[in-house]
């Protein structure tokens, strides 16, 4: 039987939390005993056992780098598919994510792209907020730690409300809560936004912050909301919340992907895209929900192009191209 078929009715939400408690621990433990260089070496160990038990993730992963390889490699660019690799990535964001909310990842750490950065920037300079739009491609939790700890190339301090469904990494969202617990503040449900979370949200925006949302995984509770767009080969599903959520914010939105330089690297940096979105959506209804569809296929061309890029650092473990109940949005 197909992949596919294997698991195509498993939505993201309801995927067991494959982060070991165990290892969790290890790593929390070894942050107070071990240099950082050897907790990156440690995680090429934790790799193995969880590259050998996880049936479904390796499945799913070699089906999205298979997807991958065929894209390029009818692009004229040779590529190898390595599930391990990807794994071992993988371990290494936990890693960095745990890094950053320790305050141990400098600034220095992060290139800036020549793209819409100095945009952005001089928007946050001017007091002004936006809505940055995310991807599980890369680690997208560096901007919430490097944020916190000020360390933003901006001259003020930028709070950042996040909006997610953290209670599907239970384990993880644990244990950094204990090594920092104002890494579990500012943070919304994604199934519980509603007219006053988007006052709220819009007045955050309007007093210079961030809001930070990704915009590649269905929602848990609407799953019949999305899109279709090409991606990789194949039609996928997008969800239509954080584009909608850009159309009632009314404030400039941006496309952010953190991607780090090698897969695996014992000193890890990251380069740093934005991208602007060049939609006004203060227009009639009828031409919002066209501007809303055209934002969210926007951002689907994009990630197709970085996954390309990075494709051992898509960390989606489920069936991608899995299509929901319901028509199209």
């Amino acid at each position: 039987m197909a992949t596919t078929d294997l698991f195509q009715q498993v939505h993201w939400s309801e995927q067991p939390e494959y982060a070991s408690p165990f290892w969790l621990w290890m790593f929390r433990l070894g942050f107070k005993i071990f240099p950082i260089w050897f907790l990156r070496l440690l995680t090429f160990v934790v790799t193995i056992p969880y590259y050998l038990t996880a049936k479904k993730p390796r499945a799913l992963t070699r089906q999205f780098l298979e997807r991958a390889a065929k894209t390029l490699n009818q692009e004229g660019i040779p590529f190898k598919p390595r599930v391990f690799r990807l794994f071992w990535a993988f371990a290494l964001t936990i890693l960095e994510k745990v890094e950053v909310w320790k305050g141990r990842v400098g600034f220095n750490r992060i290139h800036f792209q020549e793209d819409d950065i100095q945009d952005l920037i001089q928007n946050l300079e001017e007091g002004r907020g936006a809505l940055l739009i995310c991807s599980h491609l890369g680690n997208y939790e560096l901007l919430r730690g490097l944020a916190f700890f000020n360390r933003t190339g901006v001259s003020r301090k930028i709070p950042v409300t996040s909006i997610a469904d953290f209670s599907v990494m239970p384990s993880f969202s644990g244990m950094l809560q204990k090594m920092n617990p104002e890494s579990m503040t500012r943070l919304i449900s994604a199934n519980a936004i509603g007219p006053e979370t988007i006052i709220f949200l819009q007045e955050r925006i309007a007093s210079g912050e961030l809001v930070v949302i990704a915009g590649d995984r269905t929602s848990a509770n609407t799953r019949d909301k999305y899109f279709l767009f090409p991606f990789l080969g194949e039609e996928a599903p997008f969800p239509v919340g954080p584009f909608f959520l850009a159309a009632l914010l009314q404030g400039p939105a941006y496309f952010v992907y953190a991607l780090r330089r090698k897969d695996v690297s014992l000193s890890s940096e990251y380069n740093m895209h934005v991208h602007k979105s060049p939609f006004s959506f203060a227009c009639p209804r009828k031409e919002r929900n066209r501007r809303v569809k055209e934002l969210a296929r926007q951002f689907a061309h994009q990630l197709e192009y970085y996954c390309k890029q990075y494709p051992h650092q898509w960390y989606n473990f489920y069936d991608f191209w899995a299509k929901p109940e319901g028509d199209p949005w």
